[in-house]
């Protein structure tokens, strides 16, 4: 099936089988993996420390997220470009161009301490009192995927920081690209026949599912951000590794903070810096998004769209 074939096909068929497909891997993988726990370890809780006396449990924890993370991202949208046969959901031109890697590192070292001020901004968001039952609610969602990342990442041991690179960076990193960057934003770009709508719209839902409200906002810059890595490139792996380093900087950093004796708040505590550095951050990332754009332009990497 080629692209013009592809534009035939009813994009919101697509985005209903899609999701009923992810719906369906999550709950056979679930049931499986919940029950397999239960006759080997009893009851499960996720929430409990990972660094516990019971290490076939741990690891089985490990395969459990990891097969989790597989199961809702990575094989629906294999399923879907299965079905779909057109490479166009996973594009890959220019796949050894490593300056479209190097420049996309290079912006998310250059946008952190602006990332850091909107990070800050998010986590001490209010609500006003009539919202007071929502946010009470988003806090305590926060704060179970805060302590879970906390109970993963903040290791000493060298296997489990291995494990964390794989569950928390690689297969994140490839799964949610694949299915939201790959998937469903070829999904809304035939329905809004728009690419720049459907990044962002794609970009919203990335980070809604993520049920980490108090982070919302820096998530979804980075859907953003992904979205137009891979719009430009034409190149999926440019975000895939992107993404990789953002998750395995936290991965590492983690590691590093608990051999030194200091906490996940000390992890997650946002720095504080002059004006003239986030200045200098905003200003150095336009800089580098200018001339990414000028780049791909320039290389005609940029240019081959579905029509």
């Amino acid at each position: 099936m080629n692209a013009s074939d592809m534009q035939q096909r009813n994009p919101w068929v697509d985005l209903i089988f899609l999701i009923i497909v992810m719906f369906f891997c999550v709950f056979t993988v679930s049931l499986f993996l919940g029950g397999l726990g239960y006759i080997l370890f009893g009851n499960i809780d996720f929430f409990t420390d990972v660094s516990g006396a019971n290490q076939a449990q741990n690891y089985y924890t490990y395969v459990v997220l990891g097969v989790s993370s597989a199961a809702t991202f990575i094989v629906p949208a294999y399923i879907f470009q299965r079905r779909n046969k057109t490479e166009e959901l996973f594009p890959c031109q220019d796949l050894t161009n490593w300056k479209t890697y190097a420049l996309s590192i290079l912006f998310l070292v250059a946008f952190a301490p602006c990332m850091s001020l909107i990070s800050d901004w998010n986590a001490h968001m209010k609500f006003s009192e009539s919202w007071r039952d929502i946010e009470d609610w988003m806090r305590v969602k926060e704060d179970e995927m805060a302590l879970l990342t906390e109970r993963i990442v903040m290791t000493t041991a060298w296997d489990r920081l291995l494990l964390n690179i794989v569950v928390m960076a690689i297969l994140p990193a490839i799964g949610e690209e694949l299915f939201f960057r790959g998937a469903l934003q070829q999904i809304g770009t035939r329905i809004f026949k728009n690419e720049y709508v459907a990044i962002w719209l794609v970009a919203l839902v990335f980070s809604a599912i993520h049920i980490q409200f108090y982070g919302f906002f820096p998530r979804l810059l980075l859907g953003v951000f992904f979205g137009y890595m891979v719009v430009w490139t034409r190149n999926i792996w440019t975000a895939v590794i992107a993404h990789f380093v953002n998750n395995g900087m936290v991965v590492i950093l983690g590691f590093y903070y608990a051999t030194q004796g200091k906490s996940y708040a000390e992890l997650m505590e946002n720095d504080s810096y002059p004006i003239i550095v986030y200045l200098g951050s905003f200003v150095f990332s336009i800089i580098i998004v200018f001339i990414f754009y000028q780049y791909v332009t320039r290389t005609k990497l940029y240019g081959k769209r579905l029509d």
